[in-house]
């Protein structure tokens, strides 16, 4: 990931954006890596949390930025706001964790998906700020990663053809690879977006 650290004026937002695109890809490394761990159920579901946790990761920091920007020119909306959204994060973290399919698990992260696009509203009326570019950039994000969860969890193709698909372009395959995606196109919004704070003067009333 190519951040301009220089060119960047609220650094902790770049901290946070980094580690919400780092973080899910470290955790889910692991759970792949040693979910057949011979440590039975007791370690698999320590390394689904784990992985859950980084979903929520990007859920949650990825999204900082995206609030942050959008209310640059109003700092008492814009704390309500950032605060609000690490509350909502923090029940849908609960849920996620103790959620015992993975429908349940998808829906554990709706509302925080309302809360983005409640946001992404505002822009597109013209009442938030932020890059011209970066809502196309959020709106392609949401969109790969509901399409990739909503395949994951339905299970296609192989639902339709069981065994032909077992180890390539299955549903959970095809699922990493939008979320890969999908992640990019959060890294290329939040960076127009940081870029465009640093230079942006917020109009005198």
């Amino acid at each position: 990931l190519s951040i301009p650290w220089a060119r960047i004026s609220v650094g902790w937002l770049a901290v946070v954006h980094y580690l919400a695109c780092v973080v899910p890809q470290l955790g889910s490394v692991l759970y792949h890596l040693f979910m057949n761990h011979e440590g039975g159920p007791a370690v698999y579901h320590t390394l689904l949390t784990l992985d859950m946790c980084g979903v929520c990761m990007v859920n949650t920091l990825g999204a900082l930025p995206i609030i942050y920007c959008t209310l640059a020119c109003s700092p008492v909306p814009r704390s309500a706001a950032l605060l609000a959204y690490t509350a909502l994060s923090s029940y849908a973290i609960i849920c996620a964790v103790t959620a015992h399919s993975n429908v349940r698990r998808l829906r554990s992260f709706a509302w925080q998906a309302l809360f983005r696009f409640f946001f992404f509203y505002l822009r597109w009326v013209g009442l938030g700020t932020g890059h011209p570019s970066s809502l196309r950039s959020y709106l392609i994000m949401d969109g790969l990663a509901l399409l990739g969860g909503v395949i994951n969890v339905s299970r296609m193709p192989e639902r339709w053809q069981p065994g032909r698909f077992d180890y390539w372009f299955n549903s959970h395959q095809i699922m990493h690879v939008l979320v890969v995606v999908s992640i990019l196109y959060l890294h290329w919004g939040v960076v127009a977006d940081l870029l465009w704070v640093t230079s942006y003067a917020c109009p005198q009333d």
